[in-house]
């Protein structure tokens, strides 16, 4: 089948979830509408559908061959990106001074999940580019972003970021690439990074390396880490491209999925050292780099939306046409379409309300980031910032999980042939999998919430965001829309589950015993994300019942009526059990050391 992207409910989903309407209306947004918003979206949807989709199984399938050096990208992809770039989609977010189109990151979020839904491996490079363009914009010297930025916003060149090493996954302190100070002011780094993601291709001309590095004199710990923008090729003053940097791909990674990406080992200095350029200040990159890792993070969050609507789109298409044995409402003749039996009905709508729900986490936080660079008042600023810093690590490790979760149910959906790679069901499993522990596990994820986000404005953020949801829960409860059942009730509970186990992390934290806060710092997130997506699908389902009352009949109003009642009586009857685990489970994670010990 195809790829359909749903314009429809992303248009919805940004007005009546992440406020698209009110800021165009306060001027956060300013020269941006529904219509040209709207239109933006159609022509990235066609584009996602026509152009990247088909190249999904052509990248699973051929994989990115390296040899003496140079990576072979699948066939077409040159092409299809080339277009991609010359189409603008690259500069969508980017500042206007440097060749960007400036637009909002919430008008840019639908697209990134339609370009990941097409093809999750295609879409990869162009979201680390964003990053670096971000970073360098943020951090770099005036003299850099005069060479690089223009060049990477139009897409013509692409960016990498380069932090892992083999002894160093996600403890950056045992960090050992090298820089050395040059006396023309610039530096020769030397070292090995591991996992870089499009690290080698033949996509673009140039590729722009974001490296961290240590100098000699530095620090110990991440207290002395340093970034460096290292080219492929560097370049000249009059922007033309020189001779080839002391760096090359020495190996790709044979992965579990996403195959047409490459992942790449990088090894600079065999010849004396790479030449690199520093961004920002010496020994304060890792401040730099997460300015890129921030904008990875909800960008991989949005790739879990995108690999779940994609699996879910399949997996619907196929229960359509599946027939087998005959369900007990059945009316037609012979065997009914299995989408007929319950089961598979409860997978479906399953796979559908956990992708809906992250799509509104996701959506929410970038608005919320989105404020924070654009309102003015500075307690607006601070409060929009410290929202959004909240949400993205939920936005991150909650869609990433429902990613590979509704990917596996799709696989179900398709019973036998969905083991088989005929069906393409299973791709979207193996490269959804990678999605939950690249960018910092789902496991750093929520210890960034436990310990740096809750404590935000002495616990004020998070309260604001539970008030939020007993607000949502509150026009639930009034709502005389009989489809709802017992959805109120429902979130209720789960709000109450959530303020009741911050309060207990809050407290944990408090009395000196972090370890037991970190012990249940995963179910929390969850719980977290359950009564928050929950929150975006009832907010969606009050707007559908409002524009039922208006007259409008569509049956998409009537649906996203039915996916807030069947998480909330599916789904979010969980956060009970959550909670108990979150406050009373951290005794028996402790004892594992009896259990683990042989």
């Amino acid at each position: 089948m195809t790829y359909r992207p749903p314009v429809d409910e992303m248009m919805f989903t940004l007005k009546h979830v992440a406020g698209l309407d009110r800021s165009i209306a306060d001027g956060t947004y300013r020269d941006l509408s529904d219509e040209l918003v709207g239109a933006i979206l159609e022509e990235a949807g066609k584009f996602a559908a026509a152009q990247i989709a088909p190249l999904n199984r052509v990248g699973d399938r051929s994989g990115t061959p390296l040899k003496d050096g140079h990576v072979t990208m699948p066939q077409g992809w040159k092409d299809v990106y080339t277009a991609w770039a010359e189409g603008g989609w690259n500069a969508l977010p980017a500042r206007e001074e440097f060749g960007g189109q400036g637009l909002p990151a919430l008008v840019n979020a639908p697209c990134l999940e339609m370009w990941n839904a097409a093809s999750l491996a295609f879409a990869l490079g162009p979201l680390l580019t964003i990053g670096a363009i971000e970073a360098l914009t943020a951090h770099g010297a005036e003299n850099l972003k005069d060479t690089y930025l223009e060049k990477l916003v139009s897409g013509a060149w692409m960016g990498t970021m380069n932090l892992t090493e083999p002894q160093a996954g996600s403890d950056l302190n045992a960090l050992r690439t090298r820089a050395e100070r040059a006396p023309d002011g610039s530096y020769r780094i030397t070292g090995q990074k591991i996992y870089i993601t499009y690290g080698e291709h033949d996509l673009t001309d140039n590729i722009i390396h974001l490296v961290l590095a240590r100098l000699p004199d530095a620090p110990a710990g991440t207290r002395g880490i340093s970034l460096f923008l290292v080219p492929k090729f560097l370049v000249h003053a009059d922007g033309s491209l020189g001779a080839r940097n002391d760096v090359r791909c020495s190996g790709i990674e044979h992965k579990l999925g996403i195959h047409g990406s490459p992942t790449c080992t990088m090894v600079f200095g065999d010849h004396g050292g790479a030449v690199g350029y520093l961004i920002g200040e010496e020994n304060r990159g890792l401040a730099c780099m997460f300015t890129m890792m921030n904008n990875a993070r909800l960008g991989v969050g949005i790739q879990g939306v995108a690999i779940a609507d994609r699996a879910y789109q399949q997996a619907l298409w196929y229960a359509n046409e599946r027939k087998q044995g005959r369900s007990p409402g059945f009316a037609g003749e012979g065997m009914s379409p299995i989408v007929e039996h319950a089961d598979v009905r409860r997978n479906l709508m399953t796979m559908l309300a956990l992708t809906n729900a992250a799509r509104a986490i996701c959506y929410l936080t970038s608005a919320e980031l989105d404020r924070a660079h654009h309102v003015a008042d500075p307690a607006a600023k601070k409060a929009a910032a410290e929202m959004g810093a909240l949400l993205t690590p939920v936005a991150k490790a909650f869609s990433t999980d429902i990613g590979v979760d509704v990917a596996s149910i799709g696989v179900q959906v398709h019973g036998g042939m969905g083991f088989v790679e005929e069906t393409g069901a299973a791709q979207h499993l193996r490269d959804a999998r990678i999605l939950t522990i690249y960018e910092g596990t789902n496991g750093i994820q929520a210890i960034d919430l436990v310990l740096r986000k809750l404590p935000l404005s002495g616990g004020a953020t998070v309260r604001a965001a539970i008030a939020r949801m007993r607000k949502t829960q509150a026009a639930v409860m009034v709502c005389r829309n009989p489809g709802l059942g017992q959805t109120a009730a429902r979130l209720r509970d789960a709000v109450e589950c959530l303020d009741r186990a911050t309060s207990w992390i809050e407290s944990t934290m408090k009395g000196n015993r972090p370890d037991d806060a970190l012990a249940g710092a995963t179910p929390y997130l969850r719980l977290f994300g359950l009564a928050q997506g929950a929150s975006g699908l009832c907010e969606l389902a009050l707007a559908a019942d409002r524009a039922i009352a208006a007259g409008d009949s569509r049956p998409a109003h009537a649906g996203r009526v039915a996916i807030a009642r069947f998480f909330a009586e599916n789904l979010l009857t969980a956060a009970q059990g959550l909670e108990a685990t979150v406050t009373g489970g951290a005794a028996s994670v402790h004892d594992a050391p009896l259990a683990l010990a042989s």
